[in-house]
């Protein structure tokens, strides 16, 4: 049952709206008139509705209550007469939920309180989220408020609850296994184990016994028993990262474990269910590996049911400040170098730099700064970043194929990244050739920018090029 709380002068509205709206909804008559002053914090209820009718001369005072009752945490609805519209709009631009005439249509006035406790509850879900989020031990390392990690975070929060596969896609360095660490840490097996394994740099003969142990004498040296990744994780959660340097015959097995849901040891008849949630990560297209013959496609399809990518940091250069002002503060108490700041040239240069290293590489331009810094304030010389690239000559830019006249064919990637080469080359002709300009105008970063013009001039695209990124995210989502 959704409860209300009433503020208004008008007694004959209680009543009227307790029999209208139903059994539904608790309609909680607040103390009003000459005593709206004496709250200091809402009422307990889930929505207030707060009546702008005043049958004294005292409407700039009820004006001012509402103001305080909006800034509160409960969602507030205006109600006012036709007179009044343009004084409700302005409080609902300062924070209302909504506005209804007087009297309300009872239909509408519904529809608006059940929208505003179900906005109120998403609010609730997102701040605990949130504070979890900062907790230390979480994922308090994942940091940016760019739409591309607004986007990770949504889909992080979609998965938590449930056991689904997890696939996360990105380059080296965008932070996969903190992606990962966070659904672990936000969801029901948070106390439980989390075990990271790089397939990559397990050697091929002994990746097996690595991930399904093995019993004394399974093979030549084996002294004892050994339990593998796949039970040391028991309940909680196994990530395997870099999934695509599996060899086909170890891809055989993972995928056997997965249809049957339990494995065994090396030398053993003995099945052990499989119990933990399997995270999967790579920086390979695995969808070109497939085609090449070198994944195969059913263990693909198992793996591939919820997929995650994670952005490159050149895409999201305004999560940049927040990422470096984090590992300045991190490595200033590891080196026990206080350090206040980084000075605007250093920053614009960081935000400018195209980071082929991704995160990884700033936080190591970041140690290095702290440490070759001579006072409390990181200066651009101490960064040792070369952002300056050439600038293009106005005959070769012209050289650069009319991609905006240019019909794509081909598959939707091929027409997808077209298009935006299309954007990009468009924007900066418009800006009469100002970069900076034309990324501000399509609301991307300068390295970006770049990115797309160097992609017409070459037009070559790796197949796992993150361009795809949005597209990939949208196919996820919608599978």
């Amino acid at each position: 049952m959704t409860r209300i709380g009433l503020f208004s002068e008008d007694r004959t509205l209680h009543p009227l709206l307790s029999s209208a709206l139903g059994k539904d909804f608790e309609v909680l008559l607040q103390p009003d008139g000459d005593g709206t002053d004496a709250f200091a914090s809402p009422p307990d209820c889930d929505v207030m509705i707060l009546d702008l009718y005043s049958s004294q001369d005292t409407l700039q005072s009820r004006i001012e209550f509402a103001r305080r009752m909006i800034a509160s945490s409960v969602p507030s609805i205006l109600m006012a007469e036709d007179s009044l519209r343009s004084t409700a709009f302005e409080l609902v631009r300062s924070g209302a939920f909504g506005f209804c005439r007087r009297p309300p249509s009872i239909r509408d006035l519904k529809t608006m309180l059940v929208r505003a406790c179900e906005t109120s509850a998403l609010k609730q879900q997102l701040h605990s989220v949130q504070q979890r989020i900062e907790e230390p031990g979480n994922c308090d390392r994942i940091i940016g408020s760019s739409p591309g990690m607004q986007r990770v975070y949504q889909l992080v929060r979609s998965v938590t609850s449930l056991n689904a596969a997890v696939l996360i896609t990105g380059d080296s360095g965008t932070g996969k296994e903190l992606i990962a660490r966070a659904i672990h840490n936000l969801g029901s097996r948070a106390n439980k184990p989390f075990v990271a394994v790089s397939c990559g740099a397990i050697p091929e003969t002994l990746i097996e016994s690595e991930l399904f142990g093995h019993e004394k004498g399974a093979f030549t040296g084996t002294v004892g028993s050994r339990e593998g990744y796949f039970e040391q994780a028991a309940d909680g959660t196994l990530f395997l990262d870099e999934i695509g340097d599996l060899s086909v015959f170890t891809q055989v097995k993972l995928l056997r474990v997965l249809q049957q849901m339990e494995f065994s040891r090396l030398g053993s008849n003995k099945l052990i269910p499989l119990r933990a949630r399997l995270i999967f990560a790579t920086h390979q297209d695995l969808g070109k590996l497939v085609a090449e013959g070198k994944f195969r496609q059913d263990l693909f399809y198992r793996i591939n049911v919820m997929r995650i990518d994670s952005p490159q940091l050149q895409e999201r250069s305004e999560d940049i400040p927040l990422i470096a002002g984090h590992f300045l503060r991190h490595y200033s108490n590891v080196f026990q170098k206080p350090m206040d700041s980084i000075e605007p040239a250093a920053m614009e240069m960081l935000q400018n730099y195209s980071w082929p290293g991704n995160v990884r590489e700033l936080e190591n331009v970041m140690q290095r700064a702290i440490i070759l810094a001579p006072g409390h304030v990181v200066r651009a010389e101490d960064l040792n970043l070369k952002t300056q690239e050439p600038e293009e000559d106005a005959d070769a830019f012209d050289q650069i194929v009319d991609i905006a006249d240019y019909q794509s064919s081909g598959s939707f990637e091929r027409q997808l990244r077209d298009y935006k080469i299309r954007l990009a080359v468009a924007a900066v002709r418009e800006n009469n050739g100002n970069k900076t300009l034309a990324a501000r105008s399509l609301s991307i970063s300068r390295a970006y920018l770049h990115r797309l013009l160097r992609l017409a001039e070459n037009e070559v695209l790796p197949a796992s090029d993150p361009l795809y990124a949005e597209h990939k995210l949208r196919e996820t989502v919608t599978a």
